[in-house]
């Protein structure tokens, strides 16, 4: 397959603070060089390579396996000694790429003469935060904390929120939302509501990853938010009760038309919220609420028509909503032993609105209406989300395998009423429509630290479908197409792989990856439609690269590259092809 050359290359500056990753853990196996043998209870000493100030020091276990945690980033110098046998002197560089580095097996050599003190001068490099993600403490953002995850996520730079409730990320919807690192159904139906019922309290930081690599889906590949809850460290029970009250505006901009209902001017908002948790030695368990009831004007849009024949014509929509929604978090992790875990969670959310409006339409010059809309919807959305991950640890922090199911369940029951009187038409029209969403997913997930990175790799497979059913009722010259039918069936199977390498040293750092996916649609109509070709299909497998280039001018400056591909046209069915997003 012929590549094509890179076609996009971005370059800038940055001088920031340190707010990346700052707990680094460290792990190494120390071994006899000639026999192989592990050496127990060898000295592994931490030092600042600048000064050689010791750091932290342990003792290898008896198979010869060390430890270091909470390391902070910076450059060291691990030496590491056993009576008999030449001291082992090795760098280390814990940047802003990678927090987890297996050093693999350090080798002794026995010892045949004395070696003469060995000192290393060096500066210590700050290292920066990196450029691939951001880190925003929430606390920071809403100093309050009585505003909601939306509120905060408002605040924060290159994001946006639309008038739906659809977040962008620089101006893409192709932005994937993940709760605690794992993929969440906070998506569903093409907008992200549920946020605004999240308390920012129950937050600590939200992560921004503005060039994700390509461990991550394709739907996310314009950037990735992570939302990161609190997590209560303390043994035994304990929790918090929150309410948060709000009154809305009190005042108009602008004054209404005359109807009946007009719009909402005092938008009363009530939010009860409640954290609870249990942790020991072998359990923890959570659960986590929040309930919302409020008025509130989501659209209220004034127009003005000037016609050729001199008529000026004024119009409001007041979007008027009832709103009452529910959220449960809730699960356990439990270690089962010193290497496996297993994790069960799951997520209910409610959502019930009643929108109403009364849109006239006025003539100014006559002062009279001639034409008057009325409508009125209810809807019912929400999902459920069940979630089970099993993880094994292998020898040394962060080299562990992930296997994880998971299972979503949204609904969508939209009922529509609208009421149209004018000198033309006096008429009643109604939909009903009603979608149940679900998704089925396996993930696999490998990751393994290295002396100076990580190797990443996994695969997924999701099942998706969504059935759909709607009833039409059609008034007098209804402005309802007639011929679209009662049904649709809307379905997609993703298969995906990738592997991602990440290689960092004091001045350059490297990460590139390769993501693989291969998807089945297919999108049948009720054979009643007549404006859409029945049981259309397709399917097509991409190639999604990925890689960055960074290099560490001095202690505040950084300039990096970031590299995509072209994408080539889609030929036929099937057809492997680049695609930058």
């Amino acid at each position: 397959m012929r590549f094509y050359l890179f076609a996009a290359t971005l370059f800038f500056f940055k001088a920031t603070v340190s707010i990346g990753q700052s707990n680094a853990a460290i792990s190494g196996h120390v071994t006899d060089a000639t026999t192989h043998d592990p050496l127990p209870f060898a000295t592994v000493v931490l030092n600042i390579e600048t000064d050689g100030q010791m750091v932290s020091g342990t003792l290898t276990d008896e198979t010869g396996r060390f430890t270091f945690e909470g390391i902070e980033k910076g450059n060291y110098r691990i030496e590491v000694s056993f009576i008999g046998y030449v001291t082992n002197s090795l760098p280390l560089l814990v940047g802003e790429k990678n927090y987890i580095f297996d050093l693999g097996k350090i080798r002794l050599e026995p010892e045949s003469t004395q070696l003469d003190e060995v000192v290393i001068e060096a500066k210590r490099a700050v290292v920066s935060s990196g450029l691939d993600k951001k880190s925003f403490d929430v606390g920071e953002i809403i100093a309050q904390g009585g505003g909601s995850v939306l509120d905060a996520m408002k605040a924060l730079p290159g994001i946006s929120i639309d008038q739906e409730g659809k977040v962008e990320l620089r101006g893409s919807d192709k932005v994937a939302i993940l709760i605690d690192g794992k993929q969440s159904s906070l998506t569903g139906f093409g907008n992200q509501k549920g946020l605004a019922n999240i308390p920012a309290a129950n937050i600590e930081r939200i992560e921004i990853i503005n060039n994700p690599s390509a461990k991550y889906d394709a739907s996310g590949m314009a950037g990735i938010i992570n939302i990161i809850y609190k997590k209560e460290n303390r043994t035994g029970w304990n929790g918090d009760i929150g309410l948060r009250l709000a009154m809305g505006q009190f005042s108009k901009r602008k004054s209404d038309l005359t109807t009946d209902l007009g719009s909402y001017s005092l938008n009363p908002k009530v939010i009860p919220s409640v954290n609870l948790n249990y942790r020991s030695s072998k359990v923890h368990a959570f659960l986590q609420g929040e309930a919302l009831r409020q008025k509130r004007l989501p659209n209220n849009e004034f127009n003005t028509r000037l016609y050729d024949d001199g008529r000026l014509i004024a119009s409001q929509v007041p979007e008027n909503r009832k709103q009452t929604q529910f959220i449960i978090k809730g699960g356990m992790d439990w270690t089962l032993d010193d290497r496996n875990t297993l994790s069960i969670s799951g997520i209910f959310d409610r959502e019930r609105h009643i929108d109403t409006a009364q849109v006239a339409y006025v003539d100014l010059l006559a002062d009279q209406r001639n034409r008057y809309w009325h409508w009125r919807e209810e809807e019912i959305t929400g999902y459920m989300n069940y979630r089970a991950e099993y993880r094994h640890a292998f020898d040394g922090p962060g080299h562990e395998l992930r296997f994880s199911a998971q299972y979503t369940r949204g609904w969508e029951d939209e009922e529509y009423r609208l009421n149209d009187s004018s000198a033309v038409r006096q008429s009643f029209d109604t939909t009903h429509l009603i979608a149940i969403e679900h998704t089925t997913t396996f993930l696999a997930d490998y990751v393994k630290p290295l002396r100076s990175g990580r190797l990443e790799g996994g695969a997924k497979v999701q099942i998706r479908r969504i059935p759909v059913t709607y009833t039409i009722g059609q008034g007098s010259q209804s402005v309802i197409y007639p011929g679209l039918g009662d049904w649709s069936r809307w379905g997609e199977d993703i298969y995906a792989g990738y592997l991602n390498y990440v290689w960092e040293k004091k001045r350059f750092g490297i990460e590139a990856g390769l993501r693989l996916e291969k998807t089945d649609v297919f999108y049948n109509l009720s054979p009643e439609n007549i404006y859409y070709s029945q049981n259309d299909a397709y399917d097509y497998f991409k190639l999604y690269p990925n890689i960055r280039f960074s290099f560490k001018i001095n202690d505040r400056n950084s300039l990096s590259a970031f590299f995509k591909p072209p994408c080539r046209p889609a030929g036929r069915t099937g057809t492997a092809h680049f695609c930058q997003i």
